[in-house]
C-alpha cells in the first residue's frame, strides 16, 4: 500500500523536475538542521532551568551521540526502504518533537527531549545526501552537494534571525522558539511531502547496473554489505581523513564567537559580524567551486588547494590571536578567507566521497552518507567535551594549533582518494547518472 508521500518515478527526471526534487532535498536538510539549533536560546535555558554550562555541554554531547548512532542506522535504512519513504514521516515526527521541547522543566527533561529529537532527526536526515546523489548526475555532483551544505550552514542564520525577530514579542520566552520551530517544520514537511519523489526500485536497479558498468562489475544479485566499503583503501582514507579536516570546521561552528571574544576581548556583536563574513564566503565558494569542479571533472586538486589555503590562513589566525591591536576589518578579511578556502575544499570532497563509494557499490550511498553523518556528530561530541578543557588548561591559540595540525594530516589522505589530478580527455568523461 502506497501512502501519499511515496511518489516513485519510473523514468529518470530531467530539467526542472529534477531541480525541484533537489530543492526539496536541500530544504529538508535546512529544516532538519534548524530543528537541532538551540544556541540562540541557551542563555535563557540556563537561567530558567538553573543549569550550568558544563551540564548543558553534557546534555548536548549525549544528544550528539544519539544523533551519530541514528545517522548510521538511517543510512542503512534509506538504502533498504527508500529515501522518501523514510524521510517524510520522520520529518513530520521531528516537527512534533519540537513541541515536546516546550514541556521541558529540568535538565533531565532537556536531556531526554534533546536525545529524542537528535535520534529521530538523525535517522531522517540520513536520506537527504543520498537523494542529492540520486538526482544529480555524476558530472554535476560537486555543485549539488554544495547546495546541500547550505542546509547546515543556513540553519545557523535562520535560527538566529527568527530568535532575534520574535523573542522580544514573546517576552524572551525560550519556549516560543520551539513552538515557532515546530509549526514551521510541520508546514515545510508537508510542502516537501507533496513535491518530493523517489526512484522506483526498478529504475534504481537499472541505474545501478549502469553505474556498475561504468566502474566495475558488482554482483547485484547479492545484498549490499557495509564491509565492502571498508575493503577499499580509498574509503579508509575518506573515513580517517575527513574527521581530521572537520576538527577546525566544528571548532568554528561551536565556538567561533567564544574564541574571538575570549582571545581578543572584542564584543559578541563584533565576533558575530566576523563569523558572518566566514559563513558568507563559505556559502559562495561552495557553489562556485562546485560548479568549476563539475565542469573540469576534477575533485582532488580543489580539495588539496582549498586545504592548503586553509592551513595558511589558520596559521595566520593563530598568530594574530595573541595580539592586542587587531582590527575588526582585519579579522573579517581573515575570517572570510578561512571560510572561503574551507568551502573550496569541501564541495569537491563530498563529490569525491560519493563517487568513490559509488564505485564500490552504488547501492551503498545511504550507508556511506550515514557513516559520514556519524563521523560529523562524533567530532562534535569530541569538540563539546575536549575543546573547553584544552582551552581552560592552555588558551585558544593552543587549540587552534591542534586544529591546524589535524588539517595538515588531511593532506596525505587526499592522495589516496580515487580520481584524476588533471582534466580527463572529453571522450574519457563519464556521462552516466
Amino acid at each position: 500500500m502506497r501512502l501519499f508521500y511515496v511518489r516513485e518515478l519510473d523514468e529518470y527526471p530531467t530539467g526542472s523536475r529534477r531541480m525541484k526534487i533537489l530543492t526539496m532535498a536541500v530544504l529538508a536538510i535546512l529544516i532538519g538542521s534548524y530543528e537541532g539549533q538551540i544556541a540562540p536560546v541557551v542563555p535563557l535555558l540556563l537561567k530558567d532551568l538553573h543549569m550550568t554550562l558544563a551540564t548543558y555541554g553534557l546534555v548536548s554531547g549525549a544528544a550528539a551521540i544519539a544523533g551519530a548512532i541514528a545517522s548510521i542506522l538511517g543510512g542503512r535504512l534509506t538504502d533498504r526502504v527508500g529515501r522518501v519513504r523514510l524521510l517524510v514521516p520522520l520529518m513530520l515526527l521531528t516537527g512534533l518533537c519540537c513541541f515536546v521541547m516546550t514541556l521541558v522543566h529540568s535538565p533531565r527533561d532537556l536531556l531526554l527531549a534533546r536525545i529524542l529529537l537528535a535520534f529521530v532527526d538523525g535517522v531522517a536526515m540520513a536520506s537527504t545526501a543520498p537523494l542529492v546523489r540520486d538526482f544529480s548526475p555524476r558530472m554535476g555532483r560537486a555543485q549539488a552537494f554544495g547546495f546541500w551544505t547550505w542546509g547546515p550552514v543556513g540553519a545557523n542564520f535562520l535560527a538566529a534571525a527568527i530568535a532575534g525577530a520574535t523573542l522580544p514579542a514573546f517576552h524572551d520566552s525560550w519556549r516560543s522558539q520551539f513552538v515557532i520551530m515546530g509549526c514551521l517544520s510541520l508546514v515545510i514537511s508537508l510542502v516537501i511531502a507533496f513535491n518530493i519523489a523517489d526512484l522506483s526500485p526498478e529504475l534504481r536497479a537499472r541505474i545501478q547496473h549502469t553505474e556498475c558498468a561504468a566502474s566495475e562489475v558488482v554482483d547485484l544479485s547479492q545484498p549490499p554489505r557495509m564491509r565492502a566499503l571498508f575493503a577499499r583503501r580509498n574509503i579508509w582514507a575518506h573515513v580517517v581523513g575527513i574527521p581530521l579536516w572537520l576538527v577546525l570546521y566544528i571548532t568554528l561552528s561551536l565556538f567561533g564567537q567564544t574564541m574571538l571574544t575570549t582571545a581578543l576581548g572584542i564584543t559578541t556583536a563584533k565576533a558575530s559580524t566576523i563569523m558572518a563574513a566566514f559563513w558568507s564566503l563559505n556559502l559562495i565558494t561552495l557553489i562556485i567551486v562546485g560548479r568549476v569542479s563539475d565542469r573540469t571533472q576534477l575533485r582532488k586538486p580543489y580539495s588539496l588547494g582549498g586545504t592548503i589555503a586553509s592551513v595558511l590562513v589558520t596559521a595566520y589566525l593563530a598568530l594574530i590571536l595573541g595580539q592586542d591591536d587587531v582590527s575588526t576589518g582585519q579579522l573579517m578579511v581573515v575570517g572570510a578567507l578561512l571560510g572561503g578556502s574551507l568551502g573550496v575544499a569541501y564541495g569537491p570532497w563530498m563529490a569525491n566521497y560519493s563517487e568513490d563509494a559509488e564505485d564500490v557499490d552504488p547501492r551503498l550511498q545511504g550507508t556511506a552518507w550515514g557513516l559520514f553523518g556519524f563521523l560529523t556528530k562524533a567530532i562534535a561530541v569530541v569538540g563539546l567535551l575536549v575543546i573547553p578543557r584544552v582551552v581552560e588548561a592552555t588558551n585558544w591559540q593552543t587549540w587552534l594549533l591542534v586544529a591546524l595540525g589535524c588539517l595538515i594530516l588531511f593532506i596525505p589522505a587526499i592522495v589516496l582518494f580515487h580520481g584524476p589530478w588533471r582534466r580527463p580527455a572529453p571522450q574519457a568523461t563519464l556521462q552516466g547518472v
